[in-house]
């Protein structure tokens, strides 16, 4: 890749004109475009450098480092450092080497220093989450930062090294440096999603001949619009009574090597459950399902999406390690009419009893500053662009 200088540093990116963007709003998510050039101005760094592929439609990919720890126990550092705090209190019980492949054993807890750093502008916080690859396969993954006080969150102004703790919950995994888990949004101001927004947003989408929300054969639908979300419910039901409508996690299941693509037998690895017909399908305890929303969503190019990963009055239970859904979700070319979300699904104490059509997720709808220059799609490599019910990418397709 070809470089140049700017503002007396090397960039990356030598397309990137040197005056700021125009952006449509004061507040939002930064796009493709404007992480390109946070990156330029030196406010993200990583050796190895960072390279095109990592940049996706409003978030950063973050690469695994070449050493970690397993520690006794997760932890936020408030007070210190990530490395002072595993230090100081004595949790360091083994250094790993990532730079072979290196097993993770499920239920331990590993920190992974990560390749990039951040020198934030002050008026620049960031928010992370795991990927969708990351939370399909159960390996719960969250940011940590120096003196930080919450999980995936990065304050304004941050600077500093970033690191991941990796617990995969469901299967033994093997990974190595270079990996990606999670990613990175990076945000200006403080959007706050509102009934009022997204009202307005879906009027808007309804006047252009779209929707945020397509029922079955692609027909547009009106959204349930509460708590400042979209409320998904859980599909069942089938074409016929063969249909394969959940998959749930075996337990010791063979190890995963998170380098090998469309390459497991799912059956190996997932029990699965078909059309239950009136009868419903019941949660256990500490089992992890994948499971696919009735509706299919479409979330517009300049627009973002999250998952609200607990609520209570929901249900007991935990719906989405990885719910960021990028600009241009399920949106697109004229034969995309939206796309189902997968739901990653833990119950907690007790068994839970979900029926067709059962309300099981609230989906808020996130400004981006301007419409990227890249778009979810197949065009940039993009994996679920047209799932339906879908593992992730390292499973074989039934």
């Amino acid at each position: 890749m070809s470089t140049q200088h700017l503002n007396g540093r090397l960039t990356l990116f030598p397309d990137l004109p040197n005056e700021d963007s125009k952006a449509t709003r004061t507040e939002g998510m930064l796009p493709s475009q404007e992480i390109k050039r946070l990156i330029a101005q030196g406010h993200v760094r990583s050796v190895p450098e960072i390279v095109e592929q990592q940049i996706q439609p409003a978030s950063l990919d973050l690469r695994l480092g070449e050493i970690g720890y397993r520690v006794q126990a997760s932890f936020v550092p408030q007070h210190s450092t990530v490395e002072r705090g595993i230090a100081d209190a004595g949790l360091r019980m083994s250094r790993v080497d990532l730079t072979r492949p290196t097993l993770l054993e499920k239920g331990a807890v590993y920190i992974v220093p990560l390749l990039e750093e951040l020198e934030l502008p002050e008026d620049i916080s960031a928010r992370a989450n795991p990927k969708s690859s990351t939370g399909r396969l159960d390996i719960f993954t969250r940011l940590i930062t120096d003196y930080g006080i919450e999980f995936e969150q990065v304050r304004t102004g941050y600077k500093g090294r970033l690191y991941a703790e990796i617990a995969s919950r469901t299967f033994t995994v093997i990974l190595r440096a270079g990996m990606t888990l999670n990613q990175l949004r990076f945000v200006q101001g403080s959007p706050k999603p509102s009934d009022r927004a997204t009202t307005a947003l879906e009027r808007t989408s309804w006047e252009r001949d779209e929707a945020l929300v397509y029922g079955e054969e692609g027909t547009p639908t009106k959204a349930q619009i509460r708590k400042q979300s979209i409320l998904l419910s859980a599909n069942l039901r089938g074409d016929d009574s063969s249909e394969i409508v959940a998959y749930k996690a075996r337990e010791n299941a063979p190890v995963i090597d998170l380098a090998n693509i469309n390459y497991y037998e799912p059956h190996e690895f997932w029990d699965i459950r078909r059309d239950p017909g009136n009868k419903g399908l019941i949660l256990d305890p500490g089992g992890f399902y994948i499971l696919a929303s009735k509706e299919r969503v479409s979330v517009p190019p300049d627009w973002a999406a999250e998952m609200v990963s607990i609520d209570q009055e929901i249900g007991e239970f935990r719906i989405h390690y990885a719910g960021f859904f990028d600009p241009g979700f399920g949106y697109g070319a004229n034969d995309i009419k939206g796309t189902r979300a997968v739901l990653e699904v833990r119950a907690h104490e007790v068994p839970f009893l979900i029926e067709h059509d059962q309300v099981m997720a609230r989906l808020q709808y996130i400004p981006v500053l301007s419409r990227p220059d890249k778009i979810y799609g197949v065009d940039i490599g993009s994996s679920y662009q047209r799932q339906g019910l879908t593992l992730s990418k390292h499973f074989k397709k039934i």
